[in-house]
């Protein structure tokens, strides 16, 4: 298939783009390389495969809907798999309206040009902040989730929304995915696992926001890029569909963890709880165990592990 990854030279979308090339396909990775504050990091997420005649890269803003047309229309994909996204919590409180423009209108564009273009099979990843404080745990996709807690967390319900509609006026065949706070190489440099570990590493002050009883659950990369696959091959009407770990580590654990394996203590820094941040997040699988017969291979200390190697490669 010929399968447009947008967000593709991201954390997430980058390893999806290798595994699909791995298996025969042809993609187009639609990111913003030049007007990224992460230039360097994208270029070097897809390093290893830039050079392969089934790769084409796609400079461009999922804003921008001419852009957009002009990739659909020389690239003629037959799915789509959504990444691209303004993310963060904190940060969308600080500016809810990037994260609106991005999140919201741009997947409102790729949508209507799906539609246009005939292109019948979106997956697209929403997220687990959708849940907010919910007090039933684990989540199940049935829970209304009508509550969230930050802007980012309000735009990706928000995108799920939209995907419905276009799914019923279209016969569009949409997956929204929500998956549980990914970690792993390539992690993205302002996400816990990475700010942490990177100061324990250099021997700075790690801060722990809260009393460290907030939990987590901490869903490894190469698990989630096989939930998403799993996903692209079934023939889907509309679903709603949770990829996690199902075991949430709190935060004093987690920093342990990577105490232990990176063989250092940490500094730790109290602050307050920061505003849009939710006390847990815990995934009920069963339903993604049903339908794509997926399951979480990689338990944390594993995870963390295979993570702490890459990344001191990179130092």
């Amino acid at each position: 298939m010929r399968i447009l990854v947008t967000g593709g030279a991201g954390f997430i979308g980058s390893h999806i783009c290798e595994k699909l090339i791995a298996d025969g396909h042809k993609v187009i990775c639609f990111d913003t390389f030049i007007a990224s504050t992460n230039y360097l990091f994208k270029n070097a997420n897809v390093l290893k495969i830039i050079d392969h005649p089934n790769f084409s890269v796609v400079n461009g803003d999922i804003r921008n809907k001419e852009q957009l047309e002009i990739c659909f229309h020389w690239e003629k994909p037959d799915a789509v798999i959504h990444l691209a996204a303004q993310t963060g919590v904190r940060p969308s409180v600080q500016d809810p309206m990037l994260h609106y423009k991005v999140n919201v209108l741009g997947t409102v564009n790729l949508l209507l040009l799906c539609a246009v273009h005939g292109v019948k099979n979106l997956v697209f990843a929403s997220s687990s902040s959708i849940y907010g404080d919910d007090p039933v745990v684990p989540f199940k996709e049935s829970l209304k989730a009508d509550k969230q807690l930050s802007p980012y967390a309000a735009t990706k319900k928000a995108m799920e929304n939209v995907a419905y509609v276009y799914h019923k006026l279209h016969n569009i065949s949409i997956s929204c995915l929500r998956p549980f706070t990914v970690y792993g190489p390539r992690n993205r440099p302002d996400m816990a696992p990475a700010l942490f570990a990177n100061a324990i590493i250099n021997n700075k002050p790690i801060n722990r926001f809260g009393n460290g009883s907030s939990g987590r659950d901490y869903t490894y990369i190469d698990d989630i890029v096989e939930g998403i696959l799993k996903t692209l091959d079934q023939s889907m009407e509309f679903e709603i569909i949770n990829l996690g770990n199902s075991n949430p580590v709190n935060l004093l654990k987690f920093i342990s963890y990577l105490e232990k394996i990176i063989n250092k203590k940490a500094q730790v820094k109290n602050i307050p709880k920061q505003s849009g941040d939710v006390q847990i997040t815990w995934a009920d699988i069963n339903k993604a165990k049903k339908i794509l017969d997926w399951q979480p291979k990689t338990q944390i200390k594993s995870g963390l592990g295979k993570y702490i190697q890459w990344l001191k490669k990179q130092i």
